[in-house]
Protein backbone atom coordinates (compact mmCIF):
# COMPACT_ATOMS: atom_id res chain seq x y z
CA UNK A 1 0.00 0.00 0.00
CA UNK A 2 1.44 3.55 -1.23
CA UNK A 3 2.63 5.59 2.25
CA UNK A 4 -0.23 7.84 1.74
CA UNK A 5 -2.70 5.62 0.90
CA UNK A 6 -5.80 5.02 3.66
CA UNK A 7 -6.82 1.80 4.78
CA UNK A 8 -10.33 0.70 3.23
CA UNK A 9 -12.71 0.65 6.30
CA UNK A 10 -14.06 -2.68 7.11
CA UNK A 11 -17.36 -2.99 5.48
CA UNK A 12 -20.51 -2.72 7.57
CA UNK A 13 -23.97 -4.39 6.47
CA UNK A 14 -27.27 -4.12 8.08
CA UNK A 15 -28.65 -7.04 8.36
CA UNK A 16 -33.00 -6.75 8.50
CA UNK A 17 -34.58 -10.12 9.26
CA UNK A 18 -37.02 -11.42 12.06
CA UNK A 19 -36.14 -14.85 11.95
CA UNK A 20 -33.82 -15.66 14.69
CA UNK A 21 -32.21 -18.57 13.67
CA UNK A 22 -31.37 -16.61 10.13
CA UNK A 23 -30.19 -13.98 11.92
CA UNK A 24 -27.86 -15.56 14.42
CA UNK A 25 -26.29 -18.10 11.33
CA UNK A 26 -25.53 -15.26 8.87
CA UNK A 27 -24.34 -12.47 11.62
CA UNK A 28 -21.97 -15.20 12.54
CA UNK A 29 -21.00 -15.76 9.18
CA UNK A 30 -20.78 -12.92 7.50
CA UNK A 31 -18.22 -11.92 10.66
CA UNK A 32 -16.23 -14.85 10.03
CA UNK A 33 -15.77 -13.15 6.33
CA UNK A 34 -14.61 -9.60 7.53
CA UNK A 35 -17.82 -8.25 7.66
CA UNK A 36 -18.85 -5.85 10.80
CA UNK A 37 -22.66 -6.47 10.80
CA UNK A 38 -25.15 -5.03 12.59
CA UNK A 39 -28.76 -6.19 12.42
CA UNK A 40 -32.49 -5.09 13.20
CA UNK A 41 -35.70 -7.48 13.30
CA UNK A 42 -38.44 -5.31 12.06
CA UNK A 43 -39.23 -3.02 9.75
CA UNK A 44 -39.12 0.36 11.47
CA UNK A 45 -35.91 -0.64 13.31
CA UNK A 46 -34.33 -1.70 10.27
CA UNK A 47 -35.52 2.14 8.44
CA UNK A 48 -34.00 3.90 11.37
CA UNK A 49 -30.66 2.53 11.49
CA UNK A 50 -30.40 2.17 7.58
CA UNK A 51 -31.38 5.83 7.61
CA UNK A 52 -28.70 7.20 10.00
CA UNK A 53 -25.94 5.83 7.07
CA UNK A 54 -22.73 4.47 7.15
CA UNK A 55 -23.42 0.86 5.83
CA UNK A 56 -21.77 -0.17 2.66
CA UNK A 57 -24.66 -2.78 2.28
CA UNK A 58 -28.10 -3.41 3.67
CA UNK A 59 -29.77 -7.23 3.50
CA UNK A 60 -33.50 -7.10 4.04
CA UNK A 61 -36.11 -9.59 4.30
CA UNK A 62 -39.37 -8.99 2.80
CA UNK A 63 -41.83 -10.47 5.31
CA UNK A 64 -41.10 -8.14 8.39
CA UNK A 65 -43.25 -6.84 11.29
CA UNK A 66 -44.19 -3.74 10.84
CA UNK A 67 -42.99 -2.51 8.00
CA UNK A 68 -42.09 -4.48 5.07
CA UNK A 69 -38.80 -4.62 2.72
CA UNK A 70 -40.49 -3.82 -0.27
CA UNK A 71 -42.17 -0.33 1.91
CA UNK A 72 -38.84 0.10 3.49
CA UNK A 73 -36.74 0.01 0.89
CA UNK A 74 -39.15 2.56 -0.95
CA UNK A 75 -38.85 5.09 1.67
CA UNK A 76 -34.97 4.78 1.78
CA UNK A 77 -34.62 5.42 -1.90
CA UNK A 78 -37.28 8.15 -1.78
CA UNK A 79 -34.71 9.82 1.13
CA UNK A 80 -32.00 9.57 -1.55
CA UNK A 81 -30.11 7.02 0.46
CA UNK A 82 -28.24 4.89 -2.29
CA UNK A 83 -26.69 2.09 -0.06
CA UNK A 84 -26.80 -1.55 -2.35
CA UNK A 85 -29.39 -3.44 -0.76
CA UNK A 86 -29.72 -7.47 -1.23
CA UNK A 87 -33.79 -8.66 -0.83
CA UNK A 88 -34.12 -12.11 0.66
CA UNK A 89 -37.28 -13.59 0.38
CA UNK A 90 -39.22 -16.73 0.90
CA UNK A 91 -41.35 -15.65 -2.21
CA UNK A 92 -40.75 -17.32 -5.41
CA UNK A 93 -43.33 -15.44 -7.54
CA UNK A 94 -41.78 -13.16 -10.24
CA UNK A 95 -43.70 -10.66 -9.90
CA UNK A 96 -42.44 -9.87 -6.40
CA UNK A 97 -38.93 -9.77 -7.86
CA UNK A 98 -40.57 -7.45 -10.11
CA UNK A 99 -41.55 -4.89 -7.14
CA UNK A 100 -38.43 -5.24 -5.33
CA UNK A 101 -36.11 -4.34 -8.05
CA UNK A 102 -38.37 -1.45 -9.19
CA UNK A 103 -38.56 0.00 -5.35
CA UNK A 104 -35.04 0.15 -5.33
CA UNK A 105 -33.49 -3.22 -4.56
CA UNK A 106 -29.91 -3.93 -6.14
CA UNK A 107 -30.63 -7.61 -5.96
CA UNK A 108 -32.76 -10.21 -4.57
CA UNK A 109 -31.93 -13.62 -3.30
CA UNK A 110 -35.02 -16.69 -2.70
CA UNK A 111 -35.36 -18.80 0.36
CA UNK A 112 -33.34 -21.20 1.02
CA UNK A 113 -30.18 -19.61 -0.55
CA UNK A 114 -26.83 -21.49 -0.78
CA UNK A 115 -24.81 -19.45 1.73
CA UNK A 116 -21.75 -19.38 -0.26
CA UNK A 117 -23.87 -18.04 -3.31
CA UNK A 118 -25.37 -15.21 -1.17
CA UNK A 119 -21.18 -14.20 0.15
CA UNK A 120 -20.71 -13.56 -4.03
CA UNK A 121 -24.04 -11.81 -4.59
CA UNK A 122 -22.98 -9.20 -1.91
CA UNK A 123 -19.16 -9.29 -2.95
CA UNK A 124 -20.50 -8.04 -6.61
CA UNK A 125 -22.59 -5.41 -5.24
CA UNK A 126 -19.61 -4.13 -2.68
CA UNK A 127 -17.65 -3.83 -5.61
CA UNK A 128 -19.68 -1.40 -7.52
CA UNK A 129 -19.31 1.68 -5.56
CA UNK A 130 -15.73 2.26 -3.64
CA UNK A 131 -14.68 1.26 -0.68
CA UNK A 132 -15.07 3.58 2.52
CA UNK A 133 -11.79 5.00 4.28
CA UNK A 134 -11.21 5.89 7.41
CA UNK A 135 -11.67 9.65 5.90
CA UNK A 136 -14.54 9.09 3.89
CA UNK A 137 -17.22 10.56 6.22
CA UNK A 138 -16.14 13.90 7.16
CA UNK A 139 -18.51 14.79 10.10
CA UNK A 140 -21.34 13.11 12.33
CA UNK A 141 -23.88 13.90 13.89
CA UNK A 142 -25.66 12.52 17.43
CA UNK A 143 -28.32 14.07 19.49
CA UNK A 144 -27.12 18.23 19.58
CA UNK A 145 -23.05 17.25 19.03
CA UNK A 146 -21.43 17.62 15.95
CA UNK A 147 -18.04 15.71 14.84
CA UNK A 148 -15.92 17.19 12.40
CA UNK A 149 -13.61 14.79 11.97
CA UNK A 150 -11.51 16.81 9.34
CA UNK A 151 -10.72 19.96 11.62
CA UNK A 152 -11.11 17.48 14.95
CA UNK A 153 -13.68 19.87 15.92
CA UNK A 154 -16.42 18.45 18.34
CA UNK A 155 -19.41 21.18 18.54
CA UNK A 156 -23.00 20.52 21.06
CA UNK A 157 -25.51 22.92 20.34
CA UNK A 158 -23.30 25.27 17.92
CA UNK A 159 -20.32 25.22 21.00
CA UNK A 160 -17.07 24.47 20.86
CA UNK A 161 -16.30 21.04 23.10
CA UNK A 162 -12.98 21.16 24.42
CA UNK A 163 -11.82 17.60 24.13
CA UNK A 164 -8.62 16.37 24.85
CA UNK A 165 -5.94 14.24 22.19
CA UNK A 166 -7.26 11.56 23.88
CA UNK A 167 -10.67 12.07 24.53
CA UNK A 168 -10.85 12.56 20.78
CA UNK A 169 -9.55 9.62 20.04
CA UNK A 170 -11.47 7.49 21.62
CA UNK A 171 -14.69 9.23 20.44
CA UNK A 172 -13.69 8.69 16.99
CA UNK A 173 -13.14 4.57 17.94
CA UNK A 174 -16.73 4.63 19.15
CA UNK A 175 -18.38 6.42 16.27
CA UNK A 176 -16.06 4.60 13.82
CA UNK A 177 -17.14 0.96 15.37
CA UNK A 178 -21.24 2.42 16.57
CA UNK A 179 -22.90 0.08 17.02
CA UNK A 180 -20.46 -2.94 17.77
CA UNK A 181 -19.82 -3.68 21.71
CA UNK A 182 -16.27 -2.94 22.44
CA UNK A 183 -13.91 -4.29 25.33
CA UNK A 184 -12.08 -2.26 27.78
CA UNK A 185 -9.03 -4.45 26.30
CA UNK A 186 -9.67 -3.63 22.59
CA UNK A 187 -10.30 0.11 23.47
CA UNK A 188 -6.71 0.18 25.86
CA UNK A 189 -4.86 -1.57 22.82
CA UNK A 190 -6.22 0.54 20.00
CA UNK A 191 -6.85 4.12 21.35
CA UNK A 192 -4.02 3.94 24.09
CA UNK A 193 -1.91 1.63 22.59
CA UNK A 194 -1.32 -0.60 25.98
CA UNK A 195 -0.31 -3.90 25.41
CA UNK A 196 -3.11 -6.64 26.13
CA UNK A 197 -3.62 -7.85 29.99
CA UNK A 198 -3.41 -4.33 31.37
CA UNK A 199 -5.00 -3.73 33.76
CA UNK A 200 -6.49 0.03 34.48
CA UNK A 201 -9.66 2.66 34.88
CA UNK A 202 -8.18 4.93 32.07
CA UNK A 203 -11.05 4.05 29.75
CA UNK A 204 -13.43 3.98 32.31
CA UNK A 205 -12.55 7.30 33.60
CA UNK A 206 -12.25 8.93 29.80
CA UNK A 207 -15.92 7.32 29.30
CA UNK A 208 -17.24 9.72 32.09
CA UNK A 209 -15.66 12.76 30.88
CA UNK A 210 -16.80 11.95 27.59
CA UNK A 211 -20.45 11.84 28.86
CA UNK A 212 -20.35 15.01 30.83
CA UNK A 213 -19.33 16.87 27.65
CA UNK A 214 -21.65 15.37 25.34
CA UNK A 215 -24.51 14.22 26.85
CA UNK A 216 -27.53 15.57 28.12
CA UNK A 217 -27.86 13.88 30.78
CA UNK A 218 -24.05 11.88 31.52
CA UNK A 219 -26.34 9.80 34.47
CA UNK A 220 -28.42 8.20 31.89
CA UNK A 221 -26.38 8.49 28.61
CA UNK A 222 -28.20 8.01 25.19
CA UNK A 223 -25.01 7.41 23.39
CA UNK A 224 -22.07 6.51 24.81
CA UNK A 225 -23.56 3.05 26.55
CA UNK A 226 -22.12 0.51 28.99
CA UNK A 227 -22.40 -2.99 28.52
CA UNK A 228 -22.45 -4.59 31.33
CA UNK A 229 -19.63 -6.93 31.56
CA UNK A 230 -17.51 -6.22 28.90
CA UNK A 231 -17.03 -2.57 27.92
CA UNK A 232 -18.71 0.34 25.94
CA UNK A 233 -20.82 1.00 22.59
CA UNK A 234 -21.46 3.79 20.61
CA UNK A 235 -25.52 3.90 19.70
CA UNK A 236 -25.81 3.78 16.04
Amino acid sequence: MPANAEPAVQPRILLVEDEPGLVLTLADRLAAEGYAVETATDGEQGLAKASAGGFDLILLDVMLPGLSGFELCRRLRQAGIDTPILMLTARTRVVDKVVGLKTGADDYLTKPFDMMELLARIEALLRRVPPRTAKACETYRFGAVQVDFRRAEVLKDGRPVTLSAREYALLRYLIEHRGAALSREELLAEVWGYEPGTTTRTVDVHIAWLRQKLEDNPKYPQFILTVRGLGYKFAA
